[in-house]
């Protein structure tokens, strides 16, 4: 569901009268971006921020690392999670759960598949090593100037 995005009113997102964005937009930027900030919560509450290397595949940002890094050590005791895409003048926030698994082959196959023709190094092992899944419960998107602020909201648990 698309709609406005919730903010005080000094903001004017709901005043706005431009179009709303399409969710096809999003998951252009979602699956030609190079960088994906994560934001996760350390154990004592402090935020932390890092860059990783993604893949958007049968909507859900796929993502790995090594299971001691501070990103992933953060979701292990708290799998929400907050993705920001680099850009210079639009903005797309997507907040929601991140889930550790080991995926089917077939999936396997097309995260592979997406990841070397995105960055033809570095694969994950999504089938045997496990990968980080990532399905928005919320986004938020807009151009400087807000007039096309949107808000989505999607069903699930995630």
């Amino acid at each position: 569901m698309a709609g406005r995005p919730h903010a005080p009113k000094p903001y004017g997102f709901g005043t706005q009268t431009g179009a709303l964005r399409e969710w096809s937009e999003a998951v252009e930027r979602l699956s030609s971006s190079r960088n994906y900030w994560l934001g996760t919560v350390r154990p004592d509450g402090r935020p932390h921020a890092t860059p990783v290397w993604a893949v958007w595949v049968e909507d859900a940002l796929y993502f790995d690392g090594h299971p001691d890094t501070r990103w992933n050590r953060n979701l292990a005791a708290n799998p929400e999670l907050c993705v920001h895409l680099e850009s210079a003048d639009e903005v797309l926030i997507l907040e929601g759960r991140a889930e550790s698994l080991n995926t089917d082959a077939l999936l396997a196959q097309k995260i592979v598949e997406e990841w070397q023709r995105k960055y033809g190094q570095f694969s994950p092992d999504p089938a045997g090593g496990g990968i980080n899944r990532f399905r928005p419960r919320t986004a938020r998107a807009f151009k400087s100037n807000l007039s096309d602020a949107t808000r989505w909201e999607f069903g699930g648990s995630s």
